[in-house]
């Protein structure tokens, strides 16, 4: 047979052999519900929109101000620790119970105390209002994704007002959800750094990671 080229074991040569003959036409199919699961665990795990944050857990900050004051934001974080749990437990009437325990802590936070210059001073107490001011209508929020959206907000600025102030002898885990609102990702705050999704509760607990840690002498 003159002109009979053998086939080769090489796959560059298998693939055009394949091709010439359509022996390659085929289609994979995927279920949807597996691909859907496959979609949110990925999403799960995606990067913030902004550059991850450094997680520093070596170096303790420092928190220089009145012991007096920390005890009142201590039990201030207590609490809103508390309604982050209630919101993982997808607990309405607790949520609006702590939420108003929250905003009494804030109220009553001794800002006075503080030893800053006046423009530092007036920004805290302008972070201050502002979450008395998004937890006064926490109750008012009928559905419970309104009350995590309301919550998000807190988190935002209570965020804010640790780090300008710090937290003597506490650990703060700032955690992230990338799947939260529609897959725009929202920030909560923990005392514990093991996941437990206040968006989401039992449905996807574990969904999200610690994107930065404040450890204060």
């Amino acid at each position: 047979m003159s002109g009979f080229v053998p086939l080769r074991a090489n796959p560059r040569y298998l693939f055009s052999f394949a091709s010439k003959h359509k022996i390659m036409n085929f289609k994979v199919c995927v279920p949807v519900g597996l691909a859907m699961l496959l979609t949110s665990l990925l999403a799960c795990h995606q990067q913030a929109p902004e550059e991850k944050e450094a997680v520093n857990a070596s170096v303790a900050l420092q928190a220089p101000y009145s012991q007096v004051f920390y005890d009142s934001l201590t039990n201030t974080m207590l609490a809103y620790y508390e309604l982050t749990d209630a919101l993982v437990q997808a607990d309405s009437s607790r949520a609006n119970t702590l939420a108003a325990a929250v905003k009494g802590h804030i109220d009553s936070l001794p800002v006075s105390l503080l030893q800053m210059d006046s423009s530092h001073l007036a920004e805290i107490t302008g972070i201050t209002g502002s979450i008395s001011a998004e937890l006064a209508g926490f109750e008012g929020e009928t559905g419970l994704e309104g009350k995590r959206s309301s919550f998000q907000m807190v988190s935002d600025m209570l965020f804010d007002l640790v780090k300008n102030t710090g937290l003597k002898g506490d650990t703060i885990y700032h955690q992230f959800c990338p799947m939260a609102f529609d897959d725009k990702g929202a920030y909560w705050l923990s005392n514990k750094a093991a996941i437990q999704n206040p968006y989401f509760g039992h449905k996807m607990l574990t969904c999200g990671e610690t994107r930065d840690t404040l450890i204060y002498k």
